[in-house]
Parts: C-alpha cells; sequence; structure tokens
C-alpha cells in the first residue's frame, strides 16, 4: 500500500465521523425548530389573532378572517394560567391549529345545545393544550365570543379519557361511547350544552387522543 493509499484510508473514516455530525446536527436543529422554533412563531402569531379578533368585535363583527382562518371566540382555562388565551378558528387544518386551537366543523356553537368540540396541539406550534392532563373535574373552561361570555365545568380529570384517533363519537352532537362503559356510556336524560377538548395522548407520536368533556354551567353577557 502506498503512501497515499494509507493516507486515504485513514481519511476515510474521518470523513464518514464528519457526516454523521453533520447529520446529527441537522436532526438536533430540526428536533430544535418543532419543539422552540414553532411555539415561538405559534405563540406571537396567537396573540396576534387574538387581537385581530377583538378589534372586529370592537367594530361589531362577529369575527376575524385571518391567515389561520376564521377566529370567533377566546377560550380561557383558568387552569392553565391567569394570562391563558387562544383563539378559537374554524376548522382543524393545520393553519387553524398553528395558529390557536381548531373548532370542528359541524358541531355545536359556543353555548349551543349540542357538542362544542375542540382540537389543539399538546406540543409544538404553540402547544395551547400541553396542560390537558392537569385538569380536575370542576375546573372551568371558558368561551368568549362578541356579544356572551359562556363557562363550562369539566367532568373529569383530564387524563381520565383516552381514545384512539379513529374514535369519532367523542365529537358527536350526543357523544354516547360505542363500548357501553366508562365516561358517556349512555345517553343522556335531557339535551345538553357540551364542550369537548381533545389533543394527543403522548407528547410525540401516537395514534391516541385526550379528550376532556365538559358542561355549560353560565353565561352572560360580553359586556355591560
Amino acid at each position: 500500500m502506498t503512501a497515499a493509499d494509507r493516507a486515504l484510508a485513514r481519511r476515510g473514516p474521518w470523513w464518514a465521523g464528519v457526516v454523521l455530525l453533520v447529520a446529527g446536527l441537522v436532526v438536533l436543529g430540526y428536533v430544535g425548530w418543532q419543539v422552540w422554533g414553532t411555539n415561538y412563531v405559534s405563540g406571537r402569531k396567537q396573540a396576534e389573532v387574538t387581537a385581530e379578533l377583538e378589534r372586529s368585535w370592537d367594530r361589531g363583527e362577529d369575527s376575524a378572517r385571518t391567515d389561520g382562518g376564521v377566529a370567533g371566540a377566546v377560550l380561557r382555562v383558568p387552569r392553565f394560567g391567569e394570562d391563558f388565551a387562544v383563539p378559537v378558528l374554524e376548522g382543524v387544518a393545520d393553519e387553524a391549529l398553528s395558529s390557536g386551537v381548531g373548532h370542528f366543523a359541524g358541531s355545536a356553537g359556543p353555548g349551543e345545545v349540542g357538542n362544542f368540540a375542540l382540537a389543539g396541539h399538546r406540543i409544538t406550534h404553540g402547544e395551547p393544550f400541553a396542560d390537558l392532563p392537569q385538569l380536575r373535574a370542576g375546573d372551568e373552561v371558558v368561551v368568549e365570543t362578541r356579544d356572551e361570555v359562556f363557562t363550562y365545568a369539566v367532568d373529569h380529570a383530564g387524563d381520565e379519557l383516552v381514545v384512539p384517533f379513529t374514535e369519532t363519537w367523542v365529537v358527536d352532537p350526543v357523544p354516547v361511547n360505542p363500548a357501553g362503559t366508562g365516561l358517556r356510556s349512555r345517553p343522556p336524560a335531557r339535551p345538553e350544552r357540551l364542550i369537548t377538548l381533545t389533543t394527543c395522548a403522548e407528547l410525540f407520536h401516537t395514534d391516541d387522543r385526550l379528550v376532556v368533556f365538559g358542561r355549560l354551567v353560565d353565561s352572560r353577557p360580553r359586556r355591560g
């Protein structure tokens, strides 16, 4: 083996190490962006959408059209902190979920009879439902619209109900567990005004969803 061959043989592992190092840095950068970068961007976007919605209300409009979609309400959860205020946008597409929480199309509106069903990220993109497992029975969930403020009370602990993402009954107008056991195992005796919050059951990839049900306990005019 010539000196050149020996030098090339020594450089081979070195270059392989460089490639692995660069690949590792790329992966770390991507993870960092997903965990911290998207939270920063979405956090600012949520604040901007909330501010734009409140300006629309001041103009006498029910909703605001934004880059993330149409926003019509603000969600407040005291358990998540006094300053927690996230806009509610129509639909659960990526654009809506990166700008706030999404309102399932076809589900009831705030305060209406039926099921006001919402979805939000638990990690990345502002992670509005990061603390959903911390909810306890009786905790308040407040939904503010242009004219009214609706207060719901949570029925159960935030980590009590986990379902596969294919279980769509949780966002039905009258959610009834088809298994016939556990939470919502039978139809209610009278019409209800519900709120349903859904998010990922695990912090990273998961095929399961955490689900929290609540019932309307109070409504009042937003102004005066």
